[in-house]
């Protein structure tokens, strides 16, 4: 698998990230480190057979979901596929409500009736958690078709997988979000394997998956997801297309999963070298990147950080305990938020049907 080849000249010299303050710094690190203990702790959990379902983890990839989730405006939203969980923590859901869907708890952010792959927060513009590959695609078109017909400035994040770019229903999506000049960002979260297959194997390309975007006419860039600045700038370039213009972008971003597709995947030193992981962890680790930087600034210190890093390791342990004393959902509930109509006992649910009159 290659890096990407283009990082940003001093992508901390660029105008989005100079707004950083050393406490903002600080903070991106704790989320970051929150994500990482958060998905260890799970994968404790998943192997003890406390969990059912799948699992999914985002361990080595911390810094794209953080960084482009610290970059949200009051506008802005955020959806992606079943390797959910570091996006949701960074739209700011807390430990105990995603921690609690994984096993399957009434106290889950989805009532313990989602699990691993659905993770929702309406209210902090965030839709999922979806498990059907590039299923999402179409579903942030339509967040971003819904801010343009409101007249809202803002934009929608829809991250996928890079085995996920070869699917008719993103193409479909790519279509309609330049024919449109909708504000979406679609982001290749590309951890070079699909599920099993390396890129090379799976998908016709150039110089990278983002290049497709050109068959569209649609803006399209490619950087390294494993530092923060250079995440924030591009993203920031993006996001600035979409609020300005109402131009879609697609963009891609190389970063790399430690784990395998998820805890069941059996071969995942198979379709690996033993040195390719552990290069990627020794080398192109974001959390010590990003570490590394916050010390040569002056902005922490390494006994600052590790206070930090225990923080984050007994909020997980404790969102743990939270979800192993919380109920299961009651046998009743399997009939509750099905359909929203029903639930909230509207005409539409009365008669069966849905009158669109404005």
């Amino acid at each position: 698998m290659a890096l990407a080849k283009d990082p940003t000249p001093n992508p901390a010299a660029s105008p989005i990230n100079q707004k950083l303050t050393a406490d903002d710094k600080i903070e991106l690190y704790r989320k970051m480190v929150r994500v990482r203990r958060f998905e260890q702790v799970s994968l404790q959990h998943y192997q003890a057979g406390r969990m059912g379902g799948f699992l999914h983890l985002y361990i080595g990839q911390e810094s794209v979901a953080i960084g482009c989730a610290s970059l949200m405006g009051a506008n802005d939203h955020m959806i992606t596929a079943y390797r959910d969980h570091a996006h949701a923590l960074g739209v700011g859901m807390s430990m105990n409500e995603c921690m609690a869907e994984l096993f399957g708890k009434a106290t889950g952010c989805s009532k313990g009736k989602g699990g691993s792959m659905h993770y929702f927060a309406p209210d902090k513009n965030y839709w999922g958690g979806h498990g059907i590959v590039a299923g999402q695609t179409p579903l942030g078109l339509g967040l971003a078709y819904g801010l343009k017909f409101r007249g809202l400035k803002g934009a929608a994040m829809c991250f996928l997988g890079d085995g996920a770019v070869n699917q008719g229903a993103f193409h479909e999506s790519l279509n309609l979000a330049a024919l449109w000049d909708l504000p979406v960002i679609y982001i290749i979260e590309n951890n070079g394997y699909s599920m099993g297959t390396s890129q090379e194997r799976s998908s016709a390309y150039g110089k990278c998956l983002a290049e497709r975007a050109e068959g569209y006419g649609m803006a399209w860039d490619h950087c390294l997801g494993e530092n923060l600045y250079e995440v924030r700038a591009r993203v920031g370039a993006a996001l600035d297309r979409a609020h300005n213009e109402s131009k879609p972008t697609l963009m891609e971003i190389s970063t790399y999963r430690w784990e395998g597709h998820s805890v069941a995947d059996a071969n995942k030193m198979k379709y690996r070298t033993k040195d390719e992981v552990e290069r990627f962890q020794r080398d192109h680790d974001p959390i010590q990147v990003w570490k590394a930087v916050l010390i040569a600034e002056g902005v922490a210190t390494e006994a600052d950080l590790k206070k930090i890093d225990r923080e984050a390791q007994a909020e997980a342990d404790a969102s743990a305990e939270f979800a192993k004393a919380s109920p299961y959902p009651e046998p009743e509930s399997i009939f509750e938020d099905v359909y929203w109509e029903t639930d909230n006992k509207t005409e539409a649910s009365e008669i069966g049907r849905h009158f669109f009159n404005d």
